[in-house]
């Protein structure tokens, strides 16, 4: 809605953010050539999904539209089911190192626990007549269960020892007490506190390694991207808006929207007006936009990411990012251009994109609300709308906020907001829709459509106007009706 201030759609997202979970993440980076404009693009593709090792069990919905959506781009639920890469945040970290110092990791999966015990039976028939040294390989283990199983055959039994074989494979042996307390002791042991939060964390460590590096982060449209970010790999999304832009500044300091950088272009270039990333890319790239710029950035997949080159992968995570690398690259250039008379001859340096992307810099576009986007290193600026309408209804009892929007539907689009019992606030992005709407309901014999005026129309100054007039009311009473004092010689 237009009425959105940033704190109420932050709070309207979070919900959402806490529900869903991410299904793919896509990095991509980049190095310049040989001190050229040419630009050496390194795109990756993860497959997530949420840790399930011991007490973590993460529940989260699925959108039936969005899988339709992810499908018919060729998404592989298989994939993420089966081998997407764990993640946690910290809070979610900490729970779980204190069930492992205390020794009480519990299998959350059903699936887990018929492999566990599959393997107790298999390894407690084998140790009766194994001799010391003996040993067992167990096969078909995936992920958290390698360690799983480990832990419990440890706990179980105090004469033997794992030791993890790589592909899917524990091997056990028989060992003496003596043996089992050296190797307990050992600084190579797999199973160590550290190794199997390691091992959980998955994901998160290259989100923690990304925000050590202090790079610039650079998305589309991005809002969203970062409130996931936060709650999944770093904290629970807070209820503070303020400490949620607070968080991602201290995380990331510099922030790149290509959005928020294309819609300034858009406003000030002849170009067709295209929002959908793969569109606005095909745009910068077009022939028409820098012909026969020698300087202009040339941006190649390296060989290990030639899939990308050779078709397109719109809505798959790692083909986005490199998209949104290759946006930013070109508006840059295009904005360095622009900000001189002289042509640019010399082979720009990404210091010097950096430098035209200055104003731009931690501005996260804001889709249809109050603000136009928000500045995570400063104070959001508000949009300036068209002036709002007020309707007053009459005659035509019971009509609701839904109601009025399809009343206007029709003729143009408004969104509605309900000031009192019988008035509405519209509110549009064009003027053109003002002046329609006040030209056609000039005779509307239910609906009187005026200008929004804050001193005449807001309850809060109505009532305060309204509470001024009766103590005034009750001031003149005071003084008629107790009359000038008295005075006698």
């Amino acid at each position: 809605s237009l009425f959105d201030s940033p704190e109420e759609r932050y709070l309207k997202a979070r919900q959402s953010v806490q529900r869903f979970t991410v299904t793919q993440l896509g990095k991509c980076c980049s190095d310049t050539e040989n001190n050229l404009p040419r630009y050496v693009v390194h795109s990756y593709n993860f497959f997530l999904f949420p840790s399930t090792w011991g007490v973590m069990d993460v529940e989260f919905a699925l959108s039936a539209s969005s899988i339709q959506f992810l499908s018919r781009y060729g998404f592989d639920y298989n994939k993420f089911l089966k081998d997407g890469i764990p993640y946690m945040n910290e809070v979610q970290e900490k729970i779980l190192s204190q069930h492992l110092l205390a020794g009480s990791c519990k299998v959350s999966s059903a699936l887990d626990r018929d492999v566990l015990k599959k393997a107790i039976d298999e390894v407690t028939c084998w140790i009766a007549a194994a001799e010391e040294e003996e040993t067992l390989i167990l096969q078909d283990l995936s992920g958290y269960q390698m360690f799983e199983v480990q832990l419990v055959l440890r706990r179980a039994l105090q004469n033997v020892w794992t030791q993890p074989l790589g592909d899917k494979k524990v091997m056990v042996k028989k060992v003496s007490p003596q043996q089992r307390r050296l190797l307990e002791n050992s600084p190579y042991d797999y199973c160590q506190k550290e190794l199997i939060l390691l091992s959980a964390r998955g994901f998160t460590n290259l989100f923690q390694a990304l925000v050590k590096a202090k790079k610039p982060l650079v998305g589309h449209n991005m809002l969203m991207d970062l409130m996931h970010l936060h709650d999944k790999f770093y904290r629970p999304l807070p209820e503070s808006y303020k400490e949620f832009k607070r968080n991602i500044h201290n995380l990331f300091p510099v922030l790149i929207d290509t959005k928020t950088v294309t819609k300034s272009i858009w406003k000030k270039s002849p170009f067709p007006r295209v929002s959908n990333l793969l569109e606005v890319y095909m745009v910068l790239c077009s022939s028409n936009l820098n012909p026969e710029d020698p300087a202009c950035p040339v941006i190649a997949l390296a060989s290990d990411c030639s899939r990308y080159a050779e078709k397109k992968s719109p809505h798959e995570a790692g083909y986005d990012a490199f998209l949104c690398g290759s946006v930013l690259l070109k508006s840059a250039h295009l904005l360095l251009c622009r900000s001189t008379d002289d042509a640019v001859k010399a082979d720009p340096s990404f210091s010097q994109y950096l430098t035209v992307l200055a104003e731009y810099l931690n501005k996260v576009n804001f889709i249809r609300g109050g603000v136009s986007s928000i500045n995570f290193s400063g104070e959001d600026a508000p949009c300036q709308y068209p002036p709002a309408l007020v309707v007053h209804v009459q005659g035509w009892p019971g009509l609701n906020e839904r109601q009025i929007y399809q009343e206007f539907e029709a003729l143009c689009r408004f969104d509605v907001r309900r000031l009192s019992k019988n008035q509405f606030i519209l509110l549009s992005n064009k003027l053109k829709y003002v002046k329609l709407v006040l030209r056609d309901y000039k005779h509307h014999p239910h609906l009187r459509v005026s200008v929004y005026r804050h001193w005449r129309h807001s309850p809060r100054v109505n009532c305060l106007l309204q509470v001024s007039g009766v103590v005034a009311l009750w001031s003149v009473l005071a003084f008629v009706l107790g009359g000038a004092p008295c005075c006698s010689f």
